[in-house]
């Protein structure tokens, strides 16, 4: 079996749309250019439904999140069917979702080629989100198979903590995705430096997808930059900069490389620096509590 695995990040524009379906024609088209590439697997980026509240402008916090739970089993049926038309597995973005408990989470989905799907909530809730939509953090952590290999997904600010890559890592998964949603070039950095790091001390592949454009209709999600990226460790045998393939800045594009998870052992084994094999767990561990 081949080794090599072909990664899309989906540079995301954010403009106003007039219904569900304007919406789902523009997730088609993006989610039909990564299987014209041969993607393995295509990341859109981190608040993706959000687009939908251009539709009904004006909404904020508790209203916004009820008119996007409208929206739910639409979302969840599009990407399954996408997924599965285009053969090509889907990180959905994230889509804020109303539980039986009244609680709003924001979840990211995977959308399997053969249909089938799995999750992951973010667990570190921004002080904006808290203020402005009322998330609530989740407390599981997922390590997700594919036909591919494990991989397992980190919302936005979920990477800025070194903690549950690393045991993510440990659980074996090799690509982890970063569905993102930053407003400005700080925030967009914050999730950039942390994500490579993350590739460089656990040796896996990170790709990282973003908004932007705007929704000036659509409050706390009105302006957006982003420049999304497949990134991999730092060393012989992979991309010199680290930087496999990244979109321009602020611009609807993607990124497509394909990478070789053949790689990651050797460089574990034999690499200029060894950061997985030289953990100090004579010193210190990543424990978590059983979810």
């Amino acid at each position: 079996m081949s080794t090599t695995v072909r990664l899309c990040a989906v540079q995301y524009p954010m403009h106003s749309v007039r219904s569900f379906d304007e919406f789902a024609a523009q997730c088609r088209y993006f989610a039909g250019v990564a299987a014209g590439y041969g993607a393995d697997f295509a990341v859109f980026p981190e608040m993706l439904t959000c687009q939908l509240l251009s539709s009904a402008p004006g909404l904020a916090g508790a209203d916004a999140t009820r008119e996007l739970a409208r929206h739910t089993e639409r979302f969840l049926r599009l990407f399954t069917e996408l997924a599965v038309e285009t053969k090509v597995n889907l990180i959905g973005g994230s889509h804020f979702t109303t539980e039986a408990d009244g609680r709003v989470y924001n979840v990211a989905t995977l959308f399997r080629r053969d249909g089938s799907t799995a999750s992951q909530k973010k667990l570190h809730i921004t002080p904006g989100e808290t203020a402005a939509w009322g998330v609530s953090p989740g407390s599981d952590l997922a390590v997700l198979d594919t036909d591919r290999g494990k991989v397992a997904i980190q919302i936005c600010y979920d990477v800025e903590f070194p903690e549950p890559s690393r045991r993510l890592t440990e659980l074996g998964a090799e690509l982890l995705f970063v569905p993102y949603c930053t407003d400005d070039r700080q925030g967009h950095l914050r999730v950039r430096y942390c994500a490579h790091a993350r590739a460089i001390e656990n040796q896996i592949y990170v790709v990282t997808a973003g908004v932007t454009g705007n929704l000036r209709d659509v409050r706390d999600m009105d302006v957006h930059y982003a420049q999304s990226a497949v990134l991999t460790p730092s060393d012989f045998g992979f991309a010199r900069d680290g930087i496999a393939a990244e979109c321009p800045v602020n611009d609807a594009a993607v990124a497509v490389a394909e990478v070789d998870l053949a790689a990651l052992a050797r460089a574990r084994r034999a690499g200029t620096v060894k950061n997985w094999q030289d953990r100090r767990t004579d010193l210190y561990e990543v424990r978590f509590k059983p979810c």
